[in-house]
C-alpha cells in the first residue's frame, strides 16, 4: 500500500493556524482544512465567522464533523514521518535541514563541503573525490557549498558572475564585459559588496534613528499621558475646592443673617422690657395716689382735707405713652442685602466653573459638515437623511469597490482632512452598540478589523449597553456616569490629538495624544449589529449647536 507521505507533502497536513500536523481535522465549505480545537478558538475570539485563508465570511456558526479520511491519512503520514525520523537518526552523517545537499548522494543526503562551478553541482567528501584525484576535474573552479549554482552563473555565457554593471545594475561575467557591456562602468562584485554594504549600514542607522525617533515619541505620549493623568487629578480636587467653597460661602451667609436677625431681635425685646420696668414705676406711683385720695374721699375732718387738697389732688408726674411703641423689625431688607452679596461671592466661584465649560465652546467654532460616503457602506447599512444617518438594515447586493467595507459594519465620511482642525457630533441615543472616531485613508476594509491606533483607527466604544471603551489597543475602560446621548469629535492634526466630549454635560471623555498623522484622516462611523432590535437605532450626525 501507498503511504500518506509518499503522496503528499507536510505541507498538505499541517493546520494553517497552530501549524502542526492536523488533529481532529475538519472542513469548511470553502474547502480549507483545520484543527476542531484551533477553528472553534478563532472563531470564538473574533467578532465574525471567517476563514482565516481566504476570508470567506460565515453569517451562521457552524457545526463541526471530524472528516474521517483526512484523519486516517493524517495518522498514517504521521506514522511515516516517525519512522523516517527514526532512519535518519541512525546514519552516520545526519542532514542538517538549512545546508547544502551533495548532488550525487542516493539514499541520504549528505551536507555538501565544495560546489564545482564548472559541474554546476555540490559535492560531499565521497563524491568530491574525483575533483581531487582525475587532471581533467582538478582544473575546475571549486567553491564553497552554495545553493541554486545557477543562479550564481551566467545565463548566456555559462560564466561565473564575478563582476557588476553599475550602468544597467545587474551582475555580470568576464565575457558579458566585452559584448552587451562593452562600455559600461564595471567594478568588480567586491567592490560593490563594499560599496552596498557601507548603504546599508547608513540606512540602518537611519532605521535606527527612526527606532530612537519613536521610541522618544512613546516617552512623549507617555508624559502626555501623565500629564493629562495631573490635570485631571488637579482639576478635580480645584472642583472640590471650589464646591466646598460656594457650600461654605452659603453657611456662613446664613450664620451671617441668622446673627443679624437675632441681634435686632434681642434690641427690641430689651426696649419693651425698659419700657414696661417705666410703666411698672409709674403704676405704682399713682397707685399710692389712688390710696390716698381713697382716705381722703371718707374723712370727715375739714381742716385735714384742706390741708391735704392741693398735695393729693395733683397727680404724680408721668409720660405720655400714647406715642411710644415696640417697633417689629423688618428683617427684609436684611435678608436682601445679605441675598445679594451671597449672589456676588456664588458668581464669582462660578467663573472660576464655568472656564472649564468654555473649552468646548471653544472647540465647536471648528465644527465642519459632515455627510456619509455611501462608496464606502457596508452592504447591510441604510443611509438616509440626505447622507446624515445611518441604521443596519438587510443585505444588499451593491459593487464590491476598494472602498468599501465587506465584513465590518461600517461607513467612512465623504470628505478627508489631511491638516488644520475639525469637529463633528454624533447623535447615540437609544443605541447599545457603536464605534465612533476618525480613520486613515490606507485602512483595511476587507476582512477581520481590529481597531486602534497602530491599524490606524482612533475611536470610542460603546458594548452591551454600558460598556464605554477607548481602542487605543488595549482597549481603556472609561468612566461614564451617565448614558452618553450625543457624542463630539475634534481632531487637531497637527497636533496629533483626537479628542471625544459629552456634548450634554461638555465634559471631555477620553483624548489620543501624541498621535502622528502622515494620511488623510476620515471621520468612521459603526452603528453595531442590531441585536434583535434592541440596538436598532440610527447613528444621526447633528448639527453643532454653537453655545
Amino acid at each position: 500500500m501507498v503511504s500518506a507521505s509518499s503522496l503528499l507533502s507536510e505541507d498538505q497536513f499541517l493546520c494553517s493556524i497552530c501549524l502542526d500536523v492536523f488533529t481532529d481535522p475538519i472542513a469548511i465549505p470553502c474547502g480549507h482544512n483545520y484543527c476542531k480545537t484551533c477553528i472553534t478558538q478563532y472563531w470564538d475570539s473574533n467578532d465574525v465567522c471567517q476563514c482565516p485563508l481566504c476570508k470567506t465570511t460565515f453569517y451562521t456558526r457552524l457545526e463541526f464533523s471530524v472528516n474521517k479520511i483526512l484523519s486516517e491519512l493524517t495518522e498514517q503520514f504521521r506514522k511515516c514521518n516517525t519512522l523516517k525520523s527514526t532512519y535518519n537518526t541512525s546514519q552516520e552523517a545526519p542532514v542538517k535541514a538549512d545546508g547544502v545537499y551533495c548532488d550525487f548522494c542516493i539514499e541520504t543526503k549528505l551536507n555538501a563541503v565544495k560546489s564545482c562551478l564548472v559541474c554546476l553541482a555540490s559535492y560531499c567528501e565521497t563524491h568530491l573525490e574525483p575533483h581531487q584525484r582525475v587532471s581533467a576535474f582538478k582544473r575546475h573552479k571549486l567553491i564553497d557549498p552554495v545553493k541554486n549554482l545557477e543562479d550564481i552563473m551566467c545565463k548566456k555565457h555559462n560564466r561565473p558572475l564575478e563582476l557588476f554593471c553599475k550602468t544597467d545594475h545587474m551582475c555580470v561575467c568576464q565575457f558579458c564585459t566585452e559584448s552587451d557591456h562593452r562600455l559600461h562602468h564595471i567594478v568588480s562584485l567586491k567592490d560593490e559588496y563594499e560599496e552596498k554594504k557601507f548603504e546599508l549600514g547608513k540606512t540602518k542607522a537611519e532605521v535606527q534613528q527612526m527606532i530612537q525617533e519613536r521610541q522618544l515619541k512613546i516617552q512623549k505620549v507617555k508624559h502626555s499621558i501623565e500629564l493629562g493623568k495631573k490635570d485631571a487629578d488637579r482639576q478635580s480636587a480645584h472642583s472640590v475646592q471650589v464646591f466646598t467653597s460656594l457650600i461654605s460661602c452659603i453657611e456662613r451667609s446664613q450664620a451671617e443673617l441668622t446673627g443679624v436677625i437675632e441681634e435686632k431681635q434681642k434690641t427690641t425685646e430689651e426696649q419693651a422690657e425698659g419700657f414696661m420696668k417705666e410703666l411698672e414705676l409709674e403704676i405704682t406711683e399713682l397707685k399710692k395716689t389712688s390710696s390716698e385720695l381713697k382716705q381722703l374721699l371718707h374723712t370727715e375732718d375739714y381742716l385735714h382735707l384742706l390741708q391735704n387738697f392741693r398735695s393729693v389732688n395733683t397727680p404724680p408726674p408721668t409720660k405720655d405713652w400714647t406715642k411710644v411703641n415696640v417697633n417689629q423689625s423688618s428683617y427684609g431688607e436684611t435678608v436682601r442685602t445679605t441675598v445679594a452679596q451671597l449672589e456676588k461671592t456664588l458668581s464669582q466661584e462660578m467663573e472660576k466653573l464655568r472656564d472649564a465649560g468654555t473649552e468646548l465652546s471653544r472647540i465647536q467654532q471648528y465644527a465642519v459638515d459632515v455627510t456619509l460616503d455611501p462608496d464606502t457602506a457596508h452592504c447591510k447599512l441604510i443611509l438616509h437623511g440626505d447622507g446624515k444617518q445611518v441604521s443596519v438594515g438587510d443585505m444588499k447586493k451593491l459593487r464590491d469597490n476598494a472602498e468599501r467595507f465587506s465584513a465590518f459594519l461600517s461607513v467612512l465620511g465623504q470628505k478627508s482632512y489631511s491638516s488644520g482642525r475639525f469637529y463633528y457630533e454624533v447623535k447615540v441615543k437609544g443605541k447599545t452598540d457603536w464605534d465612533l472616531g476618525v480613520a486613515s485613508e490606507s485602512i483595511n476594509r476587507k476582512g477581520t478589523i481590529t481597531l486602534n491606533p497602530s491599524n490606524g483607527y482612533w475611536t470610542i466604544v460603546l458594548r452591551r449597553g454600558n460598556e464605554y471603551k477607548a481602542a487605543a489597543g488595549p482597549s481603556v475602560l472609561l468612566s461614564v456616569r451617565e448614558k452618553l446621548q450625543k457624542v463630539g469629535v475634534f481632531v487637531d492634526y497637527e497636533e496629533g490629538l483626537v479628542s471625544f466630549y459629552n456634548v450634554e454635560t461638555r465634559v471631555n471623555i477620553y483624548s489620543f495624544t501624541g498621535c502622528t498623522f502622515t494620511e488623510k484622516l476620515y471621520p468612521f462611523f459603526s452603528p453595531g449589529v442590531n441585536n434583535d432590535g434592541k440596538n436598532s437605532a440610527a447613528l444621526i450626525i447633528s448639527p453643532v449647536n454653537h453655545t
